[in-house]
């Protein structure tokens, strides 16, 4: 005789979300499994969601209680404890390294006498790329377990007691997802490079108009003058000396920009002994001893360009190692896209057209919420509008 079915309202949901306060008390593989969601493996996804660089920044101490992202991890689990679905979550205590600016929206409402700070940040600490921040194990409803994270964030907002929760850099899909459920939608612009099927970096140069081919091949030749050579480092040939030349590039470098560098060195070699095959160092050698040099992460299709910087000043370089190296590399590699880090105009000229980033914000005070609702409406049009305008400005020809 068959089992008998209960009836609907005998079935108990046994699935349960909660938070966890360290990535490393959730088990990699799992982690990983809905990080990489409908793709094969994770090799053809975003490096930045996986657990790896994630407990990268948690364990060096980059992204801790210490520098104001306290992890408050999601976990979606079914009866058994079986993870189905989980979201990176911090309680900041500032809006630093977040790349989607809120600065204007505290200050307005510590002014009304509110406090906006704590808040919830959904996304990777101090990396403004594009990437799924609710993370769906193969096999389950996605739509269904999206909207279950989701609700739990919003819940969370009212269990903390705290402002507000932000979702910065999701993909277009969650965007409207969360749009569709309550939470504020904006927008914001990058400059990406996408790789038409060329073969060399000629065929590259051969879309662009006359005047803007010949600017980057007089840029190119400037910039590796004075006896600058190039290096690609990867992988297994990833050292230790590399990460102190390029940590000491970048700590030059981010001091002048920010004050203080988000990541620390021990960020650096953990990156390397769980990612080095998903970094791409491209260095710039002078006399015999590295003077500057950027880092990438390889995605599945994509190159990530995240910091730069250098202890010699020599004209133009920023724009060979950062830009047209790594339009080499990608065309080499058959990558489909470079990413090269947040905001730039300057990229345009270069090849790196507009597109649009995403986030989604859901503000508990009813009156704060208003008043970003309202705004937003008029930030989404007009970024729309400087994406269309900069597109007219597009270095490639009409034809």
């Amino acid at each position: 005789m068959g089992d008998i079915e209960r009836p609907p309202s005998e079935v108990r949901d046994t699935r349960v979300v909660r938070v966890v306060p360290r990535i490393s008390d959730v088990a990699g593989a799992d982690w990983d499994a809905c990080a990489s969601g409908n793709t094969d493996s994770t090799r053809h996804g975003n490096p930045f969601i996986l657990h790896a660089f994630l407990r990268a920044l948690e364990e060096s101490g980059s992204a801790s209680r210490h520098t104001g992202w306290l992890p408050q991890h999601l976990l979606f689990e079914d009866g058994a404890g079986a993870l189905l679905a989980c979201m990176p979550c911090y309680l900041k205590a500032h809006s630093q390294g977040e790349y989607v600016f809120d600065h204007g929206w505290a200050e307005a409402y510590e002014r009304a006498g509110g406090h906006y700070y704590p808040k919830l940040q959904v996304s990777v600490p101090f990396t403004p790329v594009t990437g799924r921040r609710l993370l769906i194990r193969r096999g389950v409803d996605r739509t269904e377990c999206e909207t279950i994270l989701l609700q739990a964030g919003a819940t969370l907002v009212n269990e903390l007691g705290v402002s507000s929760l932000h979702m910065t850099f999701l993909t277009r899909d969650e965007w409207e997802l969360a749009g569709q459920i309550g939470f504020l939608k904006r927008t914001d612009q990058q400059f990406h490079w996408r790789n038409e099927g060329y073969g060399r970096f000629e065929d590259f140069l051969d879309a662009l108009t006359s005047r803007k081919r010949k600017a980057i091949r007089k840029e190119r030749r400037e910039a590796l003058g004075d006896g600058i050579e190039i290096e690609w480092v990867t992988g297994r040939d990833l050292t230790e000396a590399h990460w102190d030349a390029f940590f000491a590039f970048y700590q030059e470098t981010g001091s002048r920009k920010w004050g203080s560098p988000y990541l620390n060195r021990r960020c650096f070699s953990l990156i390397g002994e769980t990612l080095a095959d998903r970094v791409l160092l491209i260095m710039a050698m002078r006399a015999g001893r590295y003077v500057a040099g950027a880092l990438n992460f390889i995605g599945g299709d994509t190159l990530y360009g995240r910091y730069w910087g250098g202890i010699e000043h020599h004209p133009l370089l920023h724009f060979e190692v950062c830009y047209y190296q790594a339009i080499d590399f990608a065309i080499a590699h058959k990558l489909a896209c470079v990413e090269a880090g947040a905001q730039g105009a300057h990229k345009l000229t270069r090849g790196y057209l507009p597109v649009e980033t995403y986030s989604a914000h859901f503000i508990a005070d009813p009156g704060l919420r208003r008043a970003v609702a309202d705004y937003l409406r008029r930030e989404r049009h007009a970024v729309a509008r400087e994406v269309a305008l900069l597109a007219e400005e597009s270095p490639y020809r009409r034809d």
